[in-house]
């Protein structure tokens, strides 16, 4: 009787899975990095080592426990290059028994799996991943019979559930539930960001394998000096550093974006968190403990916590309610291509070259960037919403489908017609100079709505509500926003229209 095969893919790095508590002779822990995944989007050359980088480390780490794991890797002779193909070998090789994975994050890789375990003569078995708070239906069961999906009403009921950061008799802390409305401030200049303090690891062996082995990539590979973690034990103490250094700012200062400062006061373990390295349940814990001890203010806390209890697995249910077919959403119709400075940042718009740099450069850029500063374009301008996904999903090393997809598509691009967000969220260059310092020295002039030194956003912003009326004219948060275009002269709206026609017929020359 041969061993049973226990797959584990690259997002599953949680070294304290109960697979691993104790080694077993007739079992195999089988991991494997295949140009499948390599490929199926161009992929961030950071985002493609630290996920290899990650899998070999815990494949020694459970060699150095007595376990029995087979890793092949990816320029190895008998790599196939496929989950199947390298499966069916494996099973032919070892005679397995049975064949057993954790529960995939992606749908893809869901049905990849189903559909292969169901033609194989051997049993199979799907184990949870022991990462989540939620199962995957679970938000769908939260919401079920209501008219509406609010991440607040599911994030309350998180926070009750779970027990977090609530007072005795079950109320907030503080007296509320939400402190977003103290997390809006501008960055002065100082508190400066703190050191950076991420490990250093040389893997240039690695990025020449990936490399010899014809895996394409873009962004700055970085591998002589790569800052991203390799286990748990590197990114706990990467969250120890963030809660003593930056956490006491983070509340005030999340939503702030600076050239001079790509990480502010964010903590960067959204790779350790989606990879599984570091559970989401030992990072609230720690936060709110950090409350408690009085470290840091019940604002930063609040905020933190709330994008992973609330937000976080919000969105995984959004993600797994609404697939198939949510990819392919695409409300407003866009299909424009992406510019070509999406791959080399090169633009005179400052706020972009700032932020598609910082993504190049470091394979990460905070939530407002993403969201305020390229999502906020791209949905001006009409970029292609399944592009755009394609590009976040590939540049950020924290990007896997059922935490990218909706944020992409839903919550930045509106492409959903308002299933995730009450709105779209776009904005002028007067939202991007309040909360950035990326105007300042911009070839544009942000106060300028027409002319060829005008900042794109004004023209383009007036210019989207215009055209989309008849579906955004009754939404009840825009309702400013309309009573603004009603009181404009026909010429100066015109004149707005031509001025945004011309930029979205230039985008490459931007």
């Amino acid at each position: 009787m041969g061993p049973t095969l226990k797959l584990v893919l690259g997002d599953q790095l949680n070294c304290q899975h109960s697979w691993f508590r104790q080694p077993a002779a007739d079992v195999v822990f089988v991991m494997m990095e295949v140009r499948q995944e390599t490929d199926y989007v161009l992929h961030h050359a950071q985002k493609i080592i630290a996920i290899f980088a990650g899998m070999r480390d815990l494949a020694r780490q459970l060699l150095q426990a007595g376990h029995r794991v087979h890793y092949l890797r990816i320029d190895d002779a008998d790599n196939r290059q496929s989950l199947p193909a390298n499966l069916d070998y494996l099973i032919a090789h070892y005679g397995a028994s049975a064949l057993h994975w954790q529960a995939p994050d992606e749908y893809r890789l869901d049905q990849q799996l189903q559909a292969y375990g169901a033609q194989l003569a051997i049993p199979v078995q799907m184990d949870g991943s022991e990462h989540f708070y939620t199962s995957r239906e679970e938000a769908a069961r939260h919401f079920d019979g209501r008219a509406r999906w609010l991440m607040e009403s599911f994030y309350r009921h998180m926070r009750s559930r779970h027990g977090v950061l609530l007072t005795a008799s079950g109320q907030p802390l503080g007296g509320q539930w939400n402190y977003d409305h103290d997390n809006r401030e501008a960055w002065p200049g100082l508190p400066w960001e703190p050191s950076d303090q991420r490990p250093h690891h040389d893997h240039s062996a690695l990025w020449q394998s990936i490399q010899d082995a014809g895996v394409a990539s873009f962004g700055e590979a970085s591998a002589a000096d790569f800052r991203w973690p390799l286990n748990r034990a590197e990114a706990l103490a990467q969250l120890d550093h963030f809660i003593d250094q930056a956490l006491p700012h983070f509340g005030r200062f999340q939503d702030a974006m600076s050239s001079k400062a790509w990480r502010l006061f964010h903590s960067l373990l959204s790779f350790a968190m989606n990879s599984k390295m570091l559970a989401p349940q030992t990072v609230v814990a720690r936060v709110e403990a950090a409350y408690h001890a009085g470290q840091v203010p019940l604002a930063s806390a609040e905020g933190y916590i709330r994008q992973i209890l609330g937000w976080r697995e919000y969105v995984r249910g959004v993600y797994w309610h609404r697939m198939p077919g949510y990819d392919q959403l695409n409300a407003f119709g866009h299909h424009t291509p992406l510019p070509h400075w999406f791959w080399n940042g090169q633009t005179r718009m400052r706020c972009l070259a700032a932020a598609v740099g910082q993504s190049l450069a470091h394979a990460h850029s905070h939530h407002i960037n993403r969201l305020m500063v390229i999502g906020n374009f791209s949905l001006l301008a009409g970029l292609s919403p399944q592009a755009l996904h394609e590009w976040y999903l590939g540049v950020y090393i924290d990007a896997f489908e059922w935490v990218e997809l909706p944020n992409t598509l839903g919550m930045s691009q509106f492409a959903d017609g308002g299933l995730l967000a009450t709105k779209p969220y776009v904005a002028s260059a007067a939202y991007i100079d309040r909360m950035s310092d990326y105007c300042k020295g911009c070839h544009y002039k942000k106060k300028l709505r027409n002319g060829e030194r005008a900042c794109p956003y004004n023209a383009l912003y007036w210019d989207f509500f215009q055209r989309n009326a008849d579906s955004l004219g009754k939404n009840h948060r825009l309702g400013m926003v309309y009573q603004q275009l009603r009181r404009m002269d026909g010429a100066s709206l015109a004149e707005l229209q031509q001025q945004a026609s011309r930029t979205r017929a230039a985008l490459d020359s931007l």
